[in-house]
């Protein structure tokens, strides 16, 4: 697939020593939804600065649809649209004068329909004579959407866009970016919300200490590292471990009345049919059992403190 936004061996380093980025090398696909996760002071939104113009790399080059952002910047940032995580905008002006504004800088002539779509995509036409001050935080973090969209960007950076919003809110700008996702735009998203990029990423990369540790189609990710894990309920506490069950991955919990077994569902030699014939066999039976798959956060917690 095209990539849209290609990186490579982008470092940066502040005046203060300290490295925010080391050697990011990375394509972004045109039409996906690409999640970057990591904790804070991962380099998150130092990537995001960076690839909107904002922040100068020390050594690197980034392109956007094919235009460099250093060399070429006013044509690169034409294609971009931010979402910066700060709820910053003119609180006395008006909701319609804030996004037409947007549009102007761009150089872009007036185009009411196209605002007007932007505006009622986010739930915003009542509210476009409002002043910005008058608004929620919710409507504020929509208006900062429209802002960036109101020069028709083909790439969208997405930095903590959700912080701050109560769930119901969450879910309509969920499909509010899925919708923008099928009419071509590429969207890059940070997030604290793991679900957020379970919901709706097609990628994952994950970024720690300024380095980019994994980057995966999400599907793949949580198949290559995530586990399976079947909970047995015992008729009858175990003391301990029987020796026989010893070729299996089995935890016994504080009581002795569940037995877990973590494993890997392809595995034949070692998974549970052979695990409950070898149970049944020692008279070992259960009287409820339920399994459980890795999520995203338990990955990622996972990925994050092994590179600790």
């Amino acid at each position: 697939m095209q990539s849209i936004i290609s990186i490579a061996g982008l470092t940066k380093t502040y005046a203060s020593g300290l490295a925010a980025l080391k050697n990011i090398d990375l394509e972004i696909r045109k039409g996906e939804i690409f999640a970057l996760l990591g904790p804070n002071g991962a380099g998150k939104t130092t990537l995001i600065s960076i690839l909107c113009g904002i922040v100068t790399p020390t050594s690197g080059k980034v392109t956007a649809d094919g235009h460099d952002i250093l060399r070429d910047y006013r044509a690169a940032r034409a294609k971009i649209g931010l979402v910066p995580q700060e709820l910053a905008t003119d609180t006395f002006e008006t909701v319609w004068a804030t996004v037409t504004f947007s549009r102007g800088l761009f150089g872009y002539s007036p185009n009411p329909a196209y605002l007007e779509k932007i505006l009622r995509a986010l739930s915003l036409w009542e509210k476009r004579k409002d002043k910005i001050m008058t608004l929620s935080g919710g409507m504020k973090r929509r208006v900062m959407i429209a802002k960036a969209l109101s020069h028709e960007p083909q790439i969208l950076f997405l930095d903590e866009p959700t912080a701050g919003v109560d769930v119901t809110l969450r879910r309509d700008m969920w499909a509010l970016v899925r919708n923008l996702r099928e009419s071509g735009v590429t969207i890059i998203l940070t997030t604290h919300y793991i679900e957020e990029a379970e919901e709706m990423a097609d990628r994952i990369g994950v970024i720690n200490k300024g380095e980019l540790i994994v980057v995966e189609d999400k599907a793949t990710l949580m198949k290559k590292l995530g586990k399976k894990q079947l909970t047995l309920v015992l008729q009858e506490p175990l003391t301990a471990l029987p020796p026989d069950l010893a070729n299996w991955n089995l935890h016994l919990n504080g009581d002795g009345s569940e037995l877990q077994y973590t494993f890997d569902p392809h595995e034949e030699r070692t998974g549970i049919p052979s695990l409950l014939r070898r149970m049944s066999e020692l008279g070992i039976s259960f009287k409820d059992l339920n399994t459980h798959q890795s999520s995203l956060e338990e990955i990622f917690v996972n990925l994050v403190s092994t590179r600790a």
